[in-house]
């Protein structure tokens, strides 16, 4: 397990190997993020530093471009659907955003736009499969169901279209 600090609060991952299985975020303490994780785990000497995948995020966190589109993500036994929701939500660019119904499309379901919404709320990889850059049709925010809700959505998304610029 990774836990860090970053500007967008404690984050900590869970890893196989290289592979990502879970990531949260917007955490007030090591502990917090952790126990997001594993509440059971007591969380000691878990903190680490000098991961690339921990200096990619702290640099994205402070408005840096990244896709994470390398880094590797086990699905673990997740549906077809869910599987092709979440590689199709990967491939949505920085700074760009999809609603939920182009998101179904892309993956080759559409008409199914409030099950990519389920999808998205369930995405236990965040930032890594960017669930912040799918929105209602209306342009409207939607859901986010990491801490901070609804204003964490939008501080990720400002945080994009500003080093874009």
């Amino acid at each position: 397990m990774l836990v860090f600090s970053s500007r967008l609060g404690w984050m900590a991952i869970a890893m196989a190997d290289q592979t990502v299985l879970q990531l949260v975020f917007g955490h007030p303490s090591a502990g917090a993020a952790c126990r997001a994780i594993y509440p059971e785990l007591r969380c000691k000497n878990v903190v680490r530093r000098g991961h690339p995948l921990i200096r990619r995020l702290q640099a994205y966190a402070s408005g840096q471009r990244d896709n994470f589109s390398d880094v590797p993500v086990d699905f673990g036994s997740a549906s077809e659907f869910r599987c092709r929701v979440l590689a199709a939500c990967r491939r949505i660019g920085y700074g760009e955003t999809l609603s939920y119904a182009q998101l179904a499309a892309k993956a080759g379901f559409p008409g199914a736009a409030r099950a990519v919404g389920n999808c998205m709320a369930g995405n236990g990889v965040p930032l890594v499969v960017p669930c912040h850059r799918v929105v209602c049709a209306d342009g409207q925010l939607g859901r986010y169901s990491a801490p901070g809700g609804i204003s964490t959505k939008r501080r990720l998304l400002v945080l994009e279209s500003e080093s874009l610029s």
